[in-house]
């Protein structure tokens, strides 16, 4: 997923490099979905992916990086899974039954929202709520204007808001995480 909406072009990988940050990612949503991100650290990151550390820090220079792309990946995954499931919504019974998918994927999340619990824990509550309030809007823009632009545009603000934020409360920190 080239620059994940961030105005940025991707450095070049190999196609082993590019698997390599893609597990530790993915090793990273996992460890940070069933423990939380601040519980999360880069050491069990390293020691669950198989990897040495100076691997992550090729990919990720800091915790806050790792956990920026571990939700920019996840908003993308979640905005793909929907994106599929409404084209395929033709009749109110077929958008009753997307809605009952999402409320029985709810449970399976422990009632946590794919994105926003890592946003939450990111930085301050009012981070996390102006996150959800930027999702909100998008939706209701998207259904507004039946098109996917306003949620994505509303996405990528939000997640660089994230990161800006990540970004700022390293800066105040001289150690690295981990």
């Amino acid at each position: 997923m080239p620059g994940r909406g961030s105005g940025e072009d991707p450095p070049r990988r190999t196609a082993r490099g590019a698997a390599t940050r893609e597990r530790i990612i993915a090793t990273a949503a996992d460890l940070m979905h069933r423990q939380g991100v601040t519980a999360t650290t880069l050491d069990q990151v390293v020691d669950t992916c198989g990897v040495s550390k100076s691997q992550l820090y090729h990919y990720f220079p800091d915790k806050e990086a790792l956990v920026a792309e571990v939700i920019a990946t996840q908003a993308n995954r979640v905005l793909s899974a929907q994106k599929q499931l409404l084209e395929q919504l033709h009749t109110m019974q077929e958008l009753d039954k997307w809605r009952d998918a999402l409320v029985s994927g709810l449970s399976e999340r422990g009632y946590r929202c794919p994105i926003g619990s890592q946003c939450s824990e990111v930085a301050a509550e009012d981070l996390a709520l102006e996150v959800v309030a930027a999702l909100q809007g998008g939706y209701l823009l998207a259904e507004t204007m039946q098109d996917e632009q306003p949620f994505v545009l509303a996405l990528d603000m939000a997640l660089g808001w994230v990161k800006a934020h990540a970004r700022a409360d390293h800066q105040k920190r001289p150690d690295r995480p981990g």
